[in-house]
């Protein structure tokens, strides 16, 4: 397998360093709200340390949790003007639709593209743009399977507005699942979020949906696999 270049004058590592580096760069981090989902399943494997089987299976519940809430590096492309994919999942939808309400984005419908995401994807979510976050809403509701159409107006979600430099809003809809029941959004209004920067995660199997500006051209097909914060999914008008 070929090796990442190093670039020039980069001092030379130890052996023990280049192993650590070499772990780094193949295990993703870890988010924080995973902690305790790893934490715990570890403390149990201490406690039964003497029973096999419960030894195995809290390492095993342990491994899991991590595989779920890895936190993998990503780069956004640098083309001005685009959308990226706020999560890492399953294109569901490509179509125009009318924002939710709490938004108060009028009722003409946008165009959106709509990310499924399994238990087996990157769970965190991103910022499909850069801008300003000038509302963030976290509205109740039912949990029914995130890939049914109806679970963008009955689900419970959380419905984040960003206003770009460039004066469009664009906004990017957490909606919970089957099995997820909780999200989690870090942003506040005010903030100012970089193009793929991390937000948020919704735990455990969920959608996101981001709608954008009339005159948006959607580049996402329907089926299509995204990587979070690097497949580019809109050109913004």
């Amino acid at each position: 397998m070929a090796r990442k270049p190093t670039p020039p004058g980069t001092p030379q590592a130890t052996s023990v360093g280049h192993i650590v580096d070499l772990v780094r760069g193949a295990v993703p981090p870890l988010h924080p709200a995973g902690l305790p989902f790893v934490l715990a399943p570890l403390g149990v494997a201490v406690l039964g340390r003497n029973r096999k089987w419960v030894r195995r299976g809290a390492l095993t519940s342990a491994a899991a949790c991590a595989a779920f809430f890895r936190h993998p590096h990503r780069v956004p492309p640098n083309r001005v003007g685009v959308a990226v994919a706020p999560a890492d999942g399953e294109v569901a939808l490509v179509d125009s639709a009318v924002p939710p309400s709490e938004l108060d984005m009028g009722t003409e419908p946008l165009p959106r593209v709509s990310i499924f995401l399994s238990v087996l994807d990157v769970h965190v979510q991103r910022s499909p743009v850069g801008g300003e976050v000038t509302k963030v809403v976290h509205r109740p509701g039912k949990f029914l399977s995130a890939d049914l159409s109806d679970a963008s107006e009955v689900n419970e979600r959380n419905s984040m507005l960003l206003h770009t430099a460039e004066g469009h809003d664009v906004a990017v809809v957490q909606i919970a699942g089957l099995l997820a029941r909780r999200i989690v959004c870090d942003a506040k209004v005010g903030d100012t979020l970089p193009i793929g920067d991390t937000y948020g995660l919704i735990r455990f199997g969920s959608r996101v949906d981001t709608y954008f500006p009339a005159g948006t051209t959607l580049l996402a097909e329907r089926g299509q696999r995204t990587i979070g914060a690097e497949t580019v999914i809109a050109q913004l008008p």
